[in-house]
């Protein structure tokens, strides 16, 4: 097992490139980026980072040319004969050969685009502009760079012992949590902690030990690269890109009205069985599925990632049952700003009622909250979304409205559209 803090210590992290592999990012990006490949190939879009912590002045922490560095890194990344036989061969979810020949000759030619980058204010202003493909496979990379850069600007002003002791607290704090969930009869959980993590290594370190900790419970990782280095199940289905992008294309409002829906028809036609999973909260989870084809209902199960959790699967529950479909045979999965009081809890409420897994994300991770002064190393929320496609804006409308992106006159237009109510406000912290 590696020691962190001494390699830290050692290389100041010179030695350690933040994105070691075009796998080192989410399963569900891969997925995506198969049927984008398939289906819309030529559309032009433009990804930026947002800080919705502006409170982080990133601009103020991290160096430019350090940034740069790690960038250009990226860009020189390209498969391993390894990396993909381990796409074409293994076998995900039960199905051999989820990659198609087509698909994985691209990818193994595949290098990622140039970025923009500047100054202003205090934050980055970063973005990726091209085919959808390639550009999409910016967003993972482009956070974990930020992210772990900020985390070695404050770790690089720290001494040998003093990241010992950081590092054996970290791991204390984890191995508790961890502790704390094995009592949970029927858990299963999976890392997907990738996007906003301390570290590489960490994230390795976190995926060990819930492996070691849970046992079985521990279902998997949404992180390729350490789904392949730790023989375990690469977890992931889709995100809220398609139907953004789907959406900002739409000619009409009838075809916008229709978007999220025919997003979820070009997958149908390639995937089958837990990659069946519908995230319903784009714009607006209730309006979703109440307009939602019958078809829909026969699906595996819905992901739950913003607003009131407990309130999301309450929907879904009655959804399924006006449907004539049975919730306890579908799955629920958690996956917006858990830690270990809200696991336990939303577990409780609906075990036996539906299939319950959870995706944990930055606070299994990334949760160094109070270890440091002036907590320097506290979590923020950091992300990269597609801004445009083909010119047109994208907007996302969440069951949060703090998640809200886009124009004003587009939000707007979405709202009256996809008919969302009043909506309550939550605090996003992560």
């Amino acid at each position: 097992m590696v020691d962190i803090a001494t390699r830290v210590w050692n290389h100041k992290w010179k030695i350690d490139p933040i994105v070691r592999s075009l796998i080192d990012t989410d399963f569900y990006k891969l997925l995506m980026c198969q049927s984008i490949f398939r289906n819309k190939p030529e559309t032009n879009v433009v990804f930026s980072l947002i800080n919705r912590s502006s409170k982080v002045r990133l601009a103020d922490l991290i160096d430019e040319g350090e940034l740069r560095e790690q960038l250009d890194h990226v860009r020189s990344l390209s498969l391993t004969r390894g990396e993909s036989t381990w796409l074409r061969g293994n076998t995900f979810y039960g199905k051999r050969q989820m990659f198609r020949p087509d698909f994985m000759e691209w990818f193994e030619g595949m290098r990622l685009p140039p970025y923009h980058l500047e100054k202003r204010d205090g934050q980055f202003q970063l973005t990726f502009e091209g085919a959808w493909p390639e550009v999409m496979q910016w967003e993972i990379p482009a956070l974990a760079v930020l992210m772990e850069l900020r985390g070695r600007a404050v770790l690089n002003e720290m001494g040998k012992f003093e990241l010992q002791v950081l590092y054996a607290r970290a791991m204390t704090r984890l191995w508790e949590k961890i502790e704390r969930l094995r009592g949970t009869e029927g858990l299963r959980i999976a890392d997907f902690g990738t996007r906003r993590r301390h570290s590489f290594l960490w994230q390795d370190w976190c995926v060990q030990a819930m492996q070691e900790g849970l046992g079985p419970k521990f279902i998997g990782t949404s992180n390729c690269k350490i789904a392949m280095l730790r023989d375990i199940e690469a977890i992931g289905t889709n995100a809220h890109e398609l139907p953004m992008v789907y959406s900002a294309l739409a000619n009409s409002d009838a075809e916008l009205r229709q978007a999220p829906y025919q997003v979820l028809a070009d997958w149908q036609e390639e995937h089958e069985g837990n990659l069946r999973i519908i995230l319903p909260d784009t714009y607006g989870t209730e309006g979703f599925l109440r307009n939602a084809p019958d078809w829909l209902a026969g699906w595996t199960g819905i992901r739950i990632d913003s607003g009131d959790p407990v309130i999301g699967a309450e929907i879904a529950i009655r959804w399924w049952q006006d449907r004539g479909e049975d919730p306890r045979e579908k799955l629920v999965i958690f996956s917006d700003g858990l830690d270990v009081e809200k696991i336990e809890e939303l577990h409780a409420r609906f075990k036996g009622r539906v299939k319950v897994s959870f995706g944990w994300g930055t606070m299994l991770t990334n949760d160094f909250r109070g270890l440091v002064a002036d907590d320097a190393l506290a979590p923020f929320s950091l992300v990269c979304k597609a801004q445009s496609a083909n010119g047109r804006p994208t907007v996302k409308l969440s069951d949060n409205p703090a998640k809200a992106m886009g124009p004003k006159d587009e939000i707007q237009r979405y709202k009256r559209i996809f008919a969302v109510g009043p909506q309550k406000a939550l605090e996003v912290v992560v």
